[in-house]
């Protein structure tokens, strides 16, 4: 072995000892919802809510609501709450009323912390605001509200039962972290084994990387040569889709606006725009270069020519109109008074990784369909079946939030990569989250794109010997 491998070898071991020690010592918040329990009666009805948080400054989005139906009758209340609160405030309606608390529990599985309510009265309480009084007798807590935004807050998260929580959360972390360290180290020794079978692709891809250049500019202006608006139908018609998803949702169904977790209010077309935007471009590069070889069958009929560009050019090609529908969109939240900042480069990394993600699904499918042709009906009917199981249109946050999805359902919506994809972008430009934040989803998303690019190249190279006689 030369001289050269060495050193390379050496530099590849310790990046992956250092990323094991990464990964293993990873540490995320790891958290449950709890059932927090109250009985409260009132001398009016009205909604009780529940706010949940670290601090005193309570998102709007960290609440649960419950109605107290009828006044002066004791009732049951129950509320979602992460485990990792600290403080817990209580809005008792929107008017002047009394109203009895007692019994204010906490329940996770076959345990169950009571609260002790001393921590809401108002020499106590962190946040007062439209209470007269507040006064605790035989474990009641009495609360005169005296205006129209009458609350009470304490520091009274699950102490006990969050800790239990987080200790059994910290093991599942660290078992979790071996098992990505290990995965890790399986993918990293696959790759050495069997790195002549699987660098070809990617060799020829950066040997060619001109020629990709060349052909994608010419495939996007001979896309529309001959009509009278040339490119600009590229433009036109996802312009058209976002107004008419626009106008169904927010002037149809009367879809409000949205919320960001900072408690920022967003227009619902910029929400809507910054999931299609990367659907746009999946949707293009799919169907393209799913059919590159057939459009091109002059260039695969050629010995000489390398065949393995021919998906990139399709996706170069469709990037184009991707990069001015992201601009329309960073520019249109600046106008919205939403200006980009650093959180907005995340982007970048969003769409390079639906690029990579749509290479390898287009190396697979590009090659199947030479052989089977009804695939590309296929493929129409799962795009437009996807786009919906995709949170584009709809809020998965807010179903989340009110327990409107299973959990179980929940975990398959999130296996989606394109779930990873879309969540990204709005994580960028509204949520204002970094990649990095999201571990787990960002390493399953990666993994899941790594097994589909090697599965793509492995099948286009097996079957590419047969591709001039087919077609």
């Amino acid at each position: 072995m030369s001289v050269k491998k060495k050193i390379i070898l050496a530099i590849l071991a310790v990046a992956v000892v250092l990323l094991n020690i990464f990964l293993i010592t990873h540490q995320n918040v790891y958290s449950e919802n709890l059932k927090l329990t109250m009985k409260i009666s009132g001398t009016g009805s009205d909604d009780i809510q529940v706010f949940y948080g670290n601090s005193t400054h309570f998102k709007p989005t960290s609440q649960t609501t419950q109605s107290l139906k009828e006044a002066g009758e004791e009732e049951t209340l129950t509320f979602t709450v992460p485990s990792e609160s600290i403080y817990i405030r209580i809005d008792l309606g929107s008017k002047a009323a009394d109203y009895t608390i007692s019994e204010l529990t906490y329940t996770y599985g076959d345990q169950t912390e009571a609260v002790d309510l001393s921590g809401f009265l108002l020499e106590n309480a962190a946040v007062s605001n439209d209470v007269s009084s507040a006064s605790l007798k035989d474990g009641k807590l009495t609360v005169q509200c005296s205006g129209a935004d009458p609350f009470i807050t304490a520091a009274a998260g699950p102490v006990d039962i969050e800790k239990g929580i987080a200790d059994s959360g910290s093991f599942r972390n660290l078992i979790k972290n071996c098992i990505y360290a290990g995965v890790i180290d399986l993918i990293c020794l696959a790759a050495i084994l069997f790195r002549k079978r699987f660098s070809t692709l990617p060799q020829e891809l950066i040997q060619n990387r001109r020629l990709i250049f060349k052909l994608a500019k010419n495939d996007f202006k001979t896309k529309y040569a001959g009509s009278v608006l040339g490119i600009v139908w590229a433009f036109i018609q996802p312009t058209v889709t976002v107004l008419v998803y626009w106008f169904v949702f927010q002037i149809g169904l009367h879809s409000g606006n949205v919320m960001s977790p900072a408690g920022v209010e967003y227009p619902f077309v910029l929400w809507l725009m910054a999931g299609l935007v990367p659907w746009f471009f999946f949707q293009d590069t799919i169907v393209g270069g799913t059919n590159a070889l057939m459009e091109y069958t002059y260039l695969v009929k050629k010995v000489v020519f390398k065949i393995s560009v021919l998906p990139i050019v399709k996706e170069i090609s469709a990037l184009f109109v991707h990069i001015f529908f992201v601009v329309l969109t960073i520019v249109i939240f600046a106008l919205s008074s939403h200006l980009p900042d650093l959180y907005t480069l995340q982007v970048i990394y969003y769409s390079f990784a639906l690029f990579i993600y749509s290479l390898g699904v287009c190396y697979a499918t590009c090659s199947i369909i030479i052989f089977f042709r009804d695939l590309s009906q296929i493929i129409s009917i799962v795009i437009q079946v996807q786009v919906w199981l995709t949170p584009i249109m709809w809020n998965i946050d807010n179903m989340e939030a009110s327990g409107q999805i299973p959990g179980w359902l929940l975990v398959i919506f999130k296996l989606n990569p394109l779930f990873y994809i879309v969540n990204g972008y709005r994580d960028a430009l509204i949520n204002k989250v970094w990649f990095w934040q999201r571990f787990d989803l960002s390493f399953y998303y990666w993994i899941v794109t790594a097994v589909f690019f090697a599965l793509g190249a492995f099948i286009f190279k097996r079957l590419k010997i047969h591709f001039a006689d087919i077609l």
